[in-house]
């Protein structure tokens, strides 16, 4: 390995890096092209979009394992841009008509500390900072609220996302709640504040389970799509809110046995990690590879990957 490339502070070289240096463009990709359905869905690129990825799980189905396609932007805006004049919100408070009043919940140290990170494995971020290496991730100093839309939800869909977030956790230190179910549905132009709904805060991630007909993007053998909102006041840029949708037809079959749950548990922990800034890499020992092959866990290097994650910037100013 050419010692000029740059390592992560463990030595290990991070997928990005070893894409950039062999030639292969960083912008992520579909690995393989998909042989059995419709074709997969055209990936646009917008400059308006920054760090707002939505990822698509494509099941093989009556296979057991999957493809997934590279990530691809949806055409959500930055929830606000700090130049912006102050265009008046919600009164008695310090929020805008785009955004609350900053530092809701804010402590002044991360709620948590991710393990020490495995020295293996191979990892790679939905996105980086502008100019750097560091990935735009979650709040690590305040709580990722979420929300379930229980229409169309398999059996036991509750304990499924609960146990997918507590492996999320407990590899990034970032600490998930539960405020109960909404009746919002995916939209592809979510806001990232809504305060008729959920208040003077970011919209907490939304968890779906919808139908092709909901979600277009859902159509074929698609099994979930997820995809995370990043805005910035002047510093970092940071996630805010998100969503991770299912497909219902799919699971609701796989969620009716033992083997099964652990299969839809296993593409529920692939999307948060998609959710929280984890993207596609080669090894297929990783969860977070492009074919899912029944792993139950998070790999090495999706440790390495959520432990930087949940070393983010804390954001007091959003």
């Amino acid at each position: 390995m050419p010692p000029a490339l740059p390592t992560s502070p463990t030595g290990r070289v991070p997928q990005w890096v070893l894409d950039q240096a062999t030639g292969r463009a960083v912008d992520p990709a579909p690995w393989r092209a998909w042989e059995g359905g419709p074709p997969l869905p055209s990936r646009r690129r917008s400059p308006a979009v920054r760090g707002v990825l939505s990822v698509v799980l494509v099941l093989v189905l009556g296979l057991g394992a999957a493809v997934l396609a590279g990530p691809r932007p949806w055409p959500w805006e930055s929830a606000y841009d700090s130049s912006t004049p102050d265009r008046g919100g919600v009164p008695g408070t310090g929020a805008t008509a785009d955004r609350p009043t900053p530092g809701r919940e804010e402590a002044a140290a991360p709620l948590g500390t991710p393990p020490a990170a495995p020295d293996t494995g191979t990892y790679a971020f939905v996105q980086t900072q502008p100019g750097g290496t560091d990935p735009v991730a979650y709040d690590p100093c305040r709580p990722v609220h979420w929300v379930m839309r229980p229409d169309g939800a398999p059996p036991g869909a509750p304990g499924l996302v609960e146990e997918a977030l507590s492996r999320l956790s407990a590899a990034s230190g970032l600490r998930f709640v539960h405020d109960g179910t909404t009746d919002e549905a995916w939209s592809e132009d979510r806001a990232a504040f809504q305060p008729a709904r959920y208040g003077d805060r970011w919209a907490p991630v939304l968890v779906s389970w919808a139908t092709p007909g909901e979600v277009p993007a859902l159509e074929g053998t698609v099994a979930g799509v997820a995809g995370s909102q990043a805005v910035t006041a002047g510093g970092p840029w940071v996630f805010v809110t998100g969503t991770v949708t299912i497909d219902a037809g799919w699971a609701d079959g796989p969620a009716r046995s033992p083997d099964g749950r652990a299969e839809v548990r296993g593409v529920l922990m692939h999307e948060f990690g998609h959710l929280v800034g984890l993207d596609h890499v080669h090894d297929p020992a990783e969860l977070m590879a492009p074919e899912y092959r029944g792993q139950e866990d998070f790999g090495p290097g999706d440790l390495a990957g959520l432990a930087r994650l949940g070393r983010g910037a804390c954001a007091p100013d959003l």
